[in-house]
């Protein structure tokens, strides 16, 4: 920490006032989080001088090239130490925790994140290769059959051989010696980023990604971060999501070069997957097994359930290989899990009245000049139809009234009765449906068609209002989401009442 602290001064010319380790997963680098005059750095304790240039190499020439990395403030002159841009505490990891706690049922917003997230990659891959010198990689500057062969023995050293398992040597090899070759088969000139995972994004105030820990990427092909990616342990990305992923990664690689068939690249994926899987399950073994480390032993049941539902829909042509791995999958240690629903001690998987905060768009509300009242205001109600359709103080007329009726009513389950279209089981269940999503779908189109010609003629108030039998659920959900989605796109301030719940929240127009 004082060689951290001598760069800290070096740099900003003052001293730190304060130093704290952070927290580390898998890696011997330490980061430490400095503070002083100078501002909130990130300080980084390599053990490795080469590890260190290739990420400082890195992310000065991505950030060449306009992608979100840590900007590079200063490095000590041994190359052990340096110090980066702080780009804050909350992983797209994180912002993915509940999802996961729910069984990988993730919310709209929570796939928005990974939809953004998916689009950038390409931009790294891709943009990221372009003038890239890289004899500067770590370990070493390419993804070739050797680096397949290493990986592919540490998860036969390091995980089936601390488990026993009887299998042939020259047979397994044989085996390996075939996907290694499959693997590499194709010419490539894309930046593989290597570990590129959920712990690896970082997310700014508005939800938009930031890459860190690229540090062992290298040239070669770009199936393997989507494999990585998508198929991290535990994720618990359900199959439609990971397919609709995939989809989303592949439109957006068109936009920076030519690509194969989808279904060559879906086929291709396959394989990369495959090997990816084996390739953390040997990770998981050697940190877990060997240094006890018990979040790589956590993560092993989850990479063995992977490799279960990869091995049923897939049809591989090593055939020992195949054979082995499921034998390994049945084996009583690594059953199929039970799907366990995430319970409180009451019987409920209850959140917090915790809606997601809506991310504006930069720049102010645009409205007539001829209008001297002031901006559009438009609010948004939610009621049931037993109490009325709510008054229109404003004098206009009332705007839009919508029956959520027609869509699937959560009130009619035990275990949604008490909680509104604000709390989170609610939220999912009416979003793992979908009746409510494609019900919102012609509600915002309406709504932002309404709001565009509102605003071009100088208009002050519009209306909005979600019904449904008891104003708890449906039209709670209908009238949030509409209210963060106008406020969203257009920037102007938007007042939102669930009245039969008695909550009020008013989005302040952007300045």
């Amino acid at each position: 920490m004082d060689n951290l602290s001598a760069l800290y001064q070096s740099c900003f010319g003052c001293k730190v006032q304060s130093i704290r380790q952070l927290a580390g997963e898998g890696s011997n680098r330490k980061y430490y989080r400095l503070s002083g005059g100078g501002g909130v750095v990130v300080g980084v304790e390599g053990t490795s001088r080469d590890e260190n240039r290739a990420f400082i190499y890195l992310a000065r020439h991505f950030a060449s090239k306009q992608i979100a990395v840590p900007e590079i403030l200063a490095v000590s002159g041994d190359e052990m130490y340096y110090l980066q841009s702080d780009l804050g505490s909350t992983s797209l990891f994180d912002a993915l925790g509940n999802g996961r706690k729910a069984g990988g049922r993730y919310t709209q917003h929570e796939r928005a994140l990974l939809f953004k997230t998916i689009r950038e990659l390409p931009n790294v891959q891709i943009r990221g290769a372009r003038g890239l010198d890289w004899a500067m990689c770590y370990p070493q500057p390419a993804f070739d059959e050797d680096s397949v062969l290493f990986d592919l023995n540490y998860f036969k050293y390091c995980f089936l051989k601390p488990l026993d398992v009887d299998f042939h040597e020259m047979k397994l090899e044989a085996n390996f010696r075939l996907l290694a070759k499959d693997l590499t088969c194709e010419p490539t000139n894309s930046f593989l980023y290597r570990d590129f995972q959920a712990r690896n994004v970082m997310l700014d105030d508005e939800g938009n990604p930031h890459f860190i820990d690229f540090q062992g990427g290298r040239r070669g092909p770009y199936y393997y971060d989507v494999a990585s990616f998508l198929w991290q342990a535990s994720a618990k990305y359900p199959h439609k999501l990971r397919r609709e992923l995939v989809y989303e990664y592949y439109q957006s690689l068109k936009n920076y070069t030519e690509v194969p068939s989808e279904r060559h690249f879906v086929e291709r994926l396959r394989l990369f997957v495959l090997f990816r899987t084996l390739q953390v399950l040997g990770a998981y073994g050697f940190r877990g097994y060997f240094e006890r480390k018990q979040h790589f032993l956590d993560s092993i049941p989850p990479a063995m359930q992977n490799l279960r539902e990869l091995l049923h829909d897939s049809h591989f042509s090593y055939s020992y290989l195949t054979d082995l791995l499921c034998r390994l999958t049945d084996l009583p240690q690594f059953a199929a899990p039970q799907e366990e629903p995430a319970v409180r001690a009451d019987g409920y998987k209850i959140a917090e009245n915790d809606v997601y905060e809506a991310h504006p768009k930069d720049g102010p509300a645009t409205f007539s000049k001829y209008d001297g009242k002031g901006p559009l205001v438009v609010r948004v109600f939610s009621f049931s139809y037993h109490r009325g359709i709510p008054h229109d103080d404003s004098g206009n007329g009332g705007g839009y009234v919508f029956d959520c009726r027609s869509t699937h009513n959560p009130g009619r389950y035990e275990p949604y009765k008490k909680l509104t279209g604000l709390d989170e089981p609610v939220i999912r269940f009416l979003e793992d449906d979908g009746e409510i999503l494609e019900f919102l779908e012609h509600a915002y189109r309406l709504a932002d068609h309404h709001i565009e010609r509102y605003l071009q003629r100088g208009f002050t108030n519009l209306m909005f209002s979600f019904g449904c039998t008891g104003g708890q659920h449906r039209s709670v959900y209908s009238a949030q989401h509409l209210a963060e989605h106008i406020h969203e796109k257009f920037g102007i301030e938007v007042h939102v009442c669930h009245r039969e719940q008695r909550i009020e929240q008013v989005f302040e127009a952007v300045q």
